[in-house]
Protein backbone atom coordinates (compact mmCIF):
# COMPACT_ATOMS: atom_id res chain seq x y z
CA UNK A 1 0.00 0.00 0.00
CA UNK A 2 1.14 3.50 -0.73
CA UNK A 3 2.45 5.75 1.66
CA UNK A 4 -0.42 8.58 2.31
CA UNK A 5 0.52 12.43 2.52
CA UNK A 6 0.47 13.88 6.03
CA UNK A 7 -1.70 16.14 6.92
CA UNK A 8 -0.61 19.49 7.97
CA UNK A 9 -0.90 20.72 11.78
CA UNK A 10 -3.06 23.92 10.13
CA UNK A 11 -6.00 21.05 8.77
CA UNK A 12 -5.17 18.74 11.92
CA UNK A 13 -6.16 22.26 13.95
CA UNK A 14 -9.19 22.90 11.30
CA UNK A 15 -10.53 19.77 11.74
CA UNK A 16 -10.59 20.31 15.76
CA UNK A 17 -11.96 23.57 15.58
CA UNK A 18 -14.97 22.53 13.35
CA UNK A 19 -15.33 19.20 16.01
CA UNK A 20 -15.87 21.94 18.70
CA UNK A 21 -18.47 24.15 16.88
CA UNK A 22 -20.67 20.99 16.59
CA UNK A 23 -20.04 19.83 12.63
CA UNK A 24 -19.88 15.88 12.50
CA UNK A 25 -17.22 13.70 10.96
CA UNK A 26 -18.85 13.98 7.64
CA UNK A 27 -19.28 17.53 7.44
CA UNK A 28 -16.34 18.09 7.78
CA UNK A 29 -14.89 15.52 5.14
CA UNK A 30 -16.96 16.87 2.98
CA UNK A 31 -15.98 20.57 4.09
CA UNK A 32 -12.00 20.25 4.07
CA UNK A 33 -12.04 17.19 1.40
CA UNK A 34 -10.75 14.75 3.63
CA UNK A 35 -12.17 11.06 3.94
CA UNK A 36 -14.54 10.47 7.20
CA UNK A 37 -12.45 7.88 8.71
CA UNK A 38 -8.94 10.44 8.62
CA UNK A 39 -11.52 13.04 10.00
CA UNK A 40 -12.51 10.68 12.86
CA UNK A 41 -8.56 9.38 13.85
CA UNK A 42 -7.91 13.57 14.13
CA UNK A 43 -10.71 14.19 16.17
CA UNK A 44 -10.17 10.67 18.46
CA UNK A 45 -6.32 11.47 19.33
CA UNK A 46 -7.22 15.17 20.31
CA UNK A 47 -9.66 13.79 22.53
CA UNK A 48 -7.16 11.20 24.02
CA UNK A 49 -3.84 13.34 24.13
CA UNK A 50 -5.20 16.74 24.03
CA UNK A 51 -2.66 17.68 21.02
CA UNK A 52 -2.89 17.40 17.06
CA UNK A 53 0.77 17.09 17.02
CA UNK A 54 2.89 14.11 16.10
CA UNK A 55 3.67 11.57 19.09
CA UNK A 56 6.77 9.97 19.45
CA UNK A 57 7.19 6.74 17.29
CA UNK A 58 9.00 3.70 19.07
CA UNK A 59 10.16 2.46 15.69
CA UNK A 60 11.29 -1.53 14.61
CA UNK A 61 12.90 -3.00 16.83
CA UNK A 62 16.45 -3.65 16.52
CA UNK A 63 17.36 -7.05 14.66
CA UNK A 64 20.81 -7.36 16.54
CA UNK A 65 20.90 -7.26 19.80
CA UNK A 66 23.35 -4.95 22.05
CA UNK A 67 25.70 -7.50 22.76
CA UNK A 68 25.51 -9.05 19.24
CA UNK A 69 26.54 -5.16 17.86
CA UNK A 70 29.35 -5.06 19.97
CA UNK A 71 30.23 -8.85 18.58
CA UNK A 72 30.83 -7.46 14.96
CA UNK A 73 31.89 -3.95 15.77
CA UNK A 74 34.62 -5.61 17.73
CA UNK A 75 35.57 -8.39 14.44
CA UNK A 76 35.77 -5.48 11.94
CA UNK A 77 38.11 -3.73 14.35
CA UNK A 78 40.19 -6.31 14.86
CA UNK A 79 40.21 -7.27 11.00
CA UNK A 80 38.98 -4.44 8.84
CA UNK A 81 39.08 -6.97 5.77
CA UNK A 82 35.84 -9.26 7.28
CA UNK A 83 33.05 -9.31 4.95
CA UNK A 84 29.61 -8.47 5.29
CA UNK A 85 28.72 -12.45 4.90
CA UNK A 86 30.50 -13.65 7.49
CA UNK A 87 29.14 -11.46 9.67
CA UNK A 88 25.71 -12.78 8.92
CA UNK A 89 27.50 -16.42 9.50
CA UNK A 90 28.87 -15.38 12.90
CA UNK A 91 25.03 -13.65 13.85
CA UNK A 92 23.48 -16.88 12.60
CA UNK A 93 25.89 -19.28 14.87
CA UNK A 94 24.86 -16.79 17.84
CA UNK A 95 21.09 -17.36 16.94
CA UNK A 96 20.42 -14.00 15.06
CA UNK A 97 19.03 -14.04 11.53
CA UNK A 98 19.75 -10.82 9.34
CA UNK A 99 21.10 -9.49 5.75
CA UNK A 100 23.66 -8.34 4.29
CA UNK A 101 21.98 -4.61 4.10
CA UNK A 102 21.36 -5.22 8.48
CA UNK A 103 24.91 -5.80 8.45
CA UNK A 104 26.29 -2.48 6.85
CA UNK A 105 23.55 -0.15 8.30
CA UNK A 106 24.35 -1.73 12.17
CA UNK A 107 28.13 -0.55 11.21
CA UNK A 108 27.38 2.79 9.43
CA UNK A 109 25.42 3.52 13.00
CA UNK A 110 28.78 2.96 14.84
CA UNK A 111 30.69 5.12 12.52
CA UNK A 112 32.18 2.44 10.27
CA UNK A 113 31.52 2.28 6.35
CA UNK A 114 32.64 -0.18 4.20
CA UNK A 115 35.23 1.70 2.02
CA UNK A 116 37.89 0.63 -1.16
CA UNK A 117 41.30 -0.07 0.81
CA UNK A 118 43.97 2.34 -0.82
CA UNK A 119 47.29 0.43 -1.87
CA UNK A 120 50.27 1.82 -0.70
CA UNK A 121 54.01 0.19 -0.11
CA UNK A 122 54.58 -2.03 2.70
CA UNK A 123 57.08 -0.03 4.67
CA UNK A 124 59.49 -0.87 7.22
CA UNK A 125 61.54 1.57 9.87
CA UNK A 126 64.13 2.25 7.68
CA UNK A 127 61.88 3.31 4.30
CA UNK A 128 60.33 5.69 6.69
CA UNK A 129 63.39 7.22 7.89
CA UNK A 130 64.67 7.09 4.01
CA UNK A 131 61.98 8.79 3.11
CA UNK A 132 62.04 11.70 5.68
CA UNK A 133 65.51 12.34 5.52
CA UNK A 134 65.00 12.79 1.59
CA UNK A 135 62.05 15.46 1.97
CA UNK A 136 64.65 17.21 4.67
CA UNK A 137 67.09 17.02 2.58
CA UNK A 138 65.39 18.75 -0.89
CA UNK A 139 62.60 20.91 1.27
CA UNK A 140 64.33 24.19 0.21
CA UNK A 141 65.24 23.75 -3.40
CA UNK A 142 63.84 25.68 -5.71
CA UNK A 143 61.06 25.31 -8.48
CA UNK A 144 63.40 25.32 -10.90
CA UNK A 145 65.79 22.37 -9.60
CA UNK A 146 62.51 20.28 -9.86
CA UNK A 147 61.33 21.71 -13.02
CA UNK A 148 64.60 20.48 -14.82
CA UNK A 149 63.82 16.65 -13.36
CA UNK A 150 62.46 13.81 -16.13
CA UNK A 151 60.47 11.59 -14.00
CA UNK A 152 60.05 7.90 -14.70
CA UNK A 153 58.35 4.61 -13.31
CA UNK A 154 56.89 1.15 -14.82
CA UNK A 155 53.45 1.32 -14.67
CA UNK A 156 50.93 -2.54 -14.81
CA UNK A 157 47.76 -2.32 -16.09
CA UNK A 158 44.87 -5.06 -16.17
CA UNK A 159 44.36 -6.78 -20.01
CA UNK A 160 40.70 -6.76 -19.16
CA UNK A 161 38.70 -4.30 -16.14
CA UNK A 162 40.49 -2.66 -13.05
CA UNK A 163 42.72 -3.38 -10.88
CA UNK A 164 41.14 -5.14 -8.24
CA UNK A 165 39.97 -3.56 -5.15
CA UNK A 166 39.63 -5.05 -1.60
CA UNK A 167 37.11 -3.39 0.80
CA UNK A 168 37.76 -2.32 4.38
CA UNK A 169 35.70 -1.42 7.46
CA UNK A 170 37.35 1.69 8.43
CA UNK A 171 38.05 4.92 8.34
CA UNK A 172 41.64 4.87 7.24
CA UNK A 173 41.58 2.68 4.34
CA UNK A 174 44.37 1.32 3.22
CA UNK A 175 46.38 -2.58 2.57
CA UNK A 176 49.88 -3.09 2.31
CA UNK A 177 51.07 -4.54 -0.98
CA UNK A 178 54.18 -6.10 -2.35
CA UNK A 179 55.63 -5.56 -6.07
CA UNK A 180 54.51 -8.97 -7.95
CA UNK A 181 51.57 -9.79 -9.65
CA UNK A 182 49.88 -10.75 -13.20
CA UNK A 183 47.33 -10.79 -16.09
CA UNK A 184 48.59 -7.22 -17.07
CA UNK A 185 50.77 -5.64 -19.29
CA UNK A 186 54.15 -3.43 -18.23
CA UNK A 187 54.38 0.22 -19.23
CA UNK A 188 57.31 2.63 -19.44
CA UNK A 189 56.99 5.89 -19.68
CA UNK A 190 58.56 9.44 -18.51
CA UNK A 191 57.33 12.87 -18.11
CA UNK A 192 58.47 16.55 -16.87
CA UNK A 193 56.85 19.86 -15.47
CA UNK A 194 57.22 20.85 -19.54
CA UNK A 195 54.79 17.51 -20.33
CA UNK A 196 54.55 13.99 -21.44
CA UNK A 197 57.67 12.04 -23.27
CA UNK A 198 57.50 8.56 -24.32
CA UNK A 199 55.30 5.80 -23.16
CA UNK A 200 56.35 2.70 -24.21
CA UNK A 201 54.09 -0.50 -23.95
CA UNK A 202 57.11 -3.51 -23.07
CA UNK A 203 56.21 -6.75 -24.71
CA UNK A 204 58.10 -9.41 -23.42
CA UNK A 205 59.22 -9.87 -19.18
CA UNK A 206 61.41 -6.47 -18.91
CA UNK A 207 65.21 -7.28 -17.79
CA UNK A 208 68.23 -5.04 -17.00
CA UNK A 209 69.11 -5.19 -20.91
CA UNK A 210 66.03 -4.62 -21.86
CA UNK A 211 65.78 -1.22 -19.82
CA UNK A 212 69.17 0.09 -21.03
CA UNK A 213 67.41 -0.06 -24.16
CA UNK A 214 64.17 0.96 -23.15
CA UNK A 215 66.15 4.34 -21.55
CA UNK A 216 68.44 3.93 -25.01
CA UNK A 217 65.72 4.73 -27.49
CA UNK A 218 63.09 6.80 -26.12
CA UNK A 219 65.16 8.91 -22.59
CA UNK A 220 67.04 11.18 -24.81
CA UNK A 221 64.53 12.02 -27.56
CA UNK A 222 61.91 12.51 -24.40
CA UNK A 223 64.68 15.14 -23.19
CA UNK A 224 64.89 16.90 -26.53
CA UNK A 225 61.43 16.52 -27.22
CA UNK A 226 60.76 18.21 -23.87
CA UNK A 227 63.45 20.98 -24.68
CA UNK A 228 65.09 19.96 -21.23
CA UNK A 229 67.61 22.47 -20.17
CA UNK A 230 71.16 22.18 -19.89
CA UNK A 231 72.10 19.46 -16.94
CA UNK A 232 68.60 17.56 -16.46
CA UNK A 233 68.25 15.49 -13.72
CA UNK A 234 66.81 11.69 -14.54
CA UNK A 235 64.82 9.92 -11.94
CA UNK A 236 63.86 6.26 -11.50
CA UNK A 237 63.29 4.19 -8.21
CA UNK A 238 65.74 1.33 -6.91
CA UNK A 239 64.28 -1.68 -8.74
CA UNK A 240 66.77 -4.08 -9.31
CA UNK A 241 66.90 -3.28 -12.88
CA UNK A 242 67.37 0.39 -12.55
CA UNK A 243 70.25 -0.26 -10.06
CA UNK A 244 72.02 -3.33 -11.31
CA UNK A 245 75.92 -2.39 -11.83
CA UNK A 246 75.41 -2.45 -15.64
CA UNK A 247 72.71 -0.06 -16.11
CA UNK A 248 74.66 2.23 -13.29
CA UNK A 249 77.51 2.16 -16.31
CA UNK A 250 75.50 2.71 -18.62
CA UNK A 251 74.13 5.99 -17.05
CA UNK A 252 77.62 7.36 -15.87
CA UNK A 253 78.71 6.79 -19.67
CA UNK A 254 75.89 8.61 -21.04
CA UNK A 255 76.78 11.48 -18.47
CA UNK A 256 73.31 11.01 -17.14
CA UNK A 257 72.93 13.34 -13.81
CA UNK A 258 70.06 10.82 -11.92
CA UNK A 259 68.65 11.89 -9.01
CA UNK A 260 69.42 9.43 -5.82
CA UNK A 261 65.99 8.01 -4.80
CA UNK A 262 64.44 6.25 -1.25
CA UNK A 263 63.34 2.88 -1.24
CA UNK A 264 59.42 2.18 -1.42
CA UNK A 265 58.65 5.51 -2.11
CA UNK A 266 56.28 5.90 -4.84
CA UNK A 267 53.88 8.82 -3.08
CA UNK A 268 57.37 11.16 -4.21
CA UNK A 269 56.95 10.10 -7.21
CA UNK A 270 54.21 12.68 -9.40
CA UNK A 271 54.17 10.09 -12.47
CA UNK A 272 52.13 8.07 -9.83
CA UNK A 273 49.47 10.35 -10.29
CA UNK A 274 49.40 10.08 -14.03
CA UNK A 275 49.26 6.30 -13.41
CA UNK A 276 46.43 6.67 -11.75
CA UNK A 277 44.37 8.45 -14.32
CA UNK A 278 45.81 6.06 -17.14
CA UNK A 279 43.42 3.62 -16.73
CA UNK A 280 40.17 6.04 -16.42
CA UNK A 281 41.05 7.38 -20.33
CA UNK A 282 41.12 3.57 -21.69
CA UNK A 283 38.82 1.32 -23.42
CA UNK A 284 37.54 -0.80 -20.48
CA UNK A 285 37.75 -4.14 -22.79
CA UNK A 286 41.21 -4.61 -24.14
CA UNK A 287 43.95 -1.46 -22.92
CA UNK A 288 46.42 -3.72 -24.72
CA UNK A 289 44.72 -3.09 -27.94
CA UNK A 290 44.75 1.07 -27.71
CA UNK A 291 48.55 1.07 -26.52
CA UNK A 292 49.94 -0.88 -29.14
Amino acid sequence: MAKTKELSKDTRNKIVDLHQVGKTESAIGKQLGLKKSTVGAIIRKWKTYKTTDNLPRSGAPRKISPRGVKMITRTVSKNPRTTRGDLVNDLQRAGTKVTKPTISNTLRRQGLKSCSARRVPLLKPVHVQACLKFAREHFDDPDEDWENVIWSDETKIELFGKNSTRRVWRTKNTIPTVKHGGGNIMLWGCFSAKGPGRLICVKERMNGAMYREILSENLLPSARALKMKRGWVFQHDNNPKHTARATKEWLRKKHFKVLEWPSQSPDLNPIENLWRELPSVLPSDSPKTSLL
